[in-house]
């Protein structure tokens, strides 16, 4: 405890000193030793939102390396990004390799098929910029129903990636029959994959997940309904199809935390997603409503950004030696484009 409260006293000292100059950001998954640092903390969409507004010369980003790149997307010119560990990334973003998507897409429609991508926000910048080279954008948990429908006034047949969970759970919404969907087989380059099917489908989907939210199972949901059987039970849109059509509800983290914000007084909730959110949410609502974590799955790379590194980053800020995120320059107007099409169409849809 000792060495947690002198990096807090130390990550204070410094916050004071850099003032204005200095912005932290952090996304919901982050430990509790981290959040309590954060100026803004949220999930991708409300974070990418919030860059905007910011007007800080250094933004520290708590979170994985495909939340920085798009910071760095959105940051204003003289603004620096930092990631306290440049190794968090995302198992589900490496998934999909940049270059073979863009072979994938040129092959689907040089056979003839009008598609357009739509990239879950869990992808490298190297995707976006793909993506957004072929007309797709981008989408979060929050917005994949609502960019899914626009994806379909851009063409005939849209190309989901890399979570395939969340497309089937998207789709499910949007009453696209299982028989119109298929995913495809993108081994040796593209060469396996089936046109017959493709041909024959309207939602195409990358064959990538989230390994934290693929832990839970359907015993996990049969042992809490037998054990709570008065609870409600919500899953994270990552969680296979087959689990979310056993809960009582499906959300982004942001809809997670008004679920269980709103719950009745007393009453038990159960949420399967990364869990220092839930720990959060047990904290924060004080024994008022009981949130139990499905099963306790937590996130290495998510993980990785500490208390410690962050008073790390911070002092090497202090001394201008910190080391900015870079990304690849060449990457950025398509990235971009990707990214600023979700936006555009966020903030049209909630006018």
């Amino acid at each position: 405890m000792q060495s947690i409260n002198i990096y807090t006293d130390k990550i204070k000292s410094l916050r004071e000193k850099l003032g204005k100059d200095l912005i932290i950001m952090g996304h919901h998954y982050q430990h509790d030793d981290v959040i309590k640092h954060v100026d803004f903390a949220g999930d991708s969409l409300q974070l990418s939102q919030m860059m905007d507004s910011i007007e800080a010369k250094h933004i520290v980003f708590c979170g994985v390396h495909f939340m920085a790149e798009s910071a760095c997307l959105l940051a204003k010119e003289g603004q620096s990004v930092y990631l306290p560990d440049p190794s968090a990334s995302c198992l589900m973003a490496e998934m999909t390799p940049a270059d073979l998507l863009d072979i994938v897409i040129e092959k689907i429609k040089a056979s003839g098929k009008n598609i357009v991508p739509l990239a879950y926000v869990n992808t490298s910048l190297a995707v976006k910029a793909v993506v957004g080279k072929h007309g797709g954008a981008v989408c979060t948990s929050s917005n994949a129903k609502s960019m899914l429908e626009w994806a379909y006034t851009q063409g005939d047949s849209v190309l989901f990636l890399p979570d395939r969970n969340l497309g089937n759970n998207m789709a499910n919404l949007i009453d696209i029959p299982e028989e119109k969907r298929h995913t495809l087989n993108v081994k040796s380059k593209g060469e396996a994959l089936d046109f017959d099917k493709i041909q024959n489908s309207t939602l195409l989907f990358w064959p990538g997940c989230c390994p934290i939210h693929e832990y839970f199972t359907q015993e996990h949901i049969e042992q809490m309904r037998k054990t709570y059987p008065d609870a409600q039970i919500y899953l994270h849109p990552e969680c296979p199809q087959e689990l979310v059509k056993l809960c009582d509800g499906a959300g982004s983290t942001s809809y997670l935390i008004k679920v269980a914000e709103k719950a009745k007084e007393g009453s038990t909730v159960i949420i399967g997603t990364e869990v220092n959110l839930v720990d959060r949410l047990t904290k924060n609502l004080h024994g008022k409503v009981t949130v139990l974590p499905l099963f306790r799955a937590e996130c290495p790379d998510m993980a990785k950004v500490t208390e410690a590194l962050l008073y790390k980053n911070l002092e090497d800020i202090d001394k201008g030696i910190a080391h900015a995120v870079q990304i690849d320059k060449s990457l950025i107007e398509n990235g971009k484009k990707s990214l600023t099409r979700m936006l555009a169409h966020c903030a049209k849809a909630s006018q």
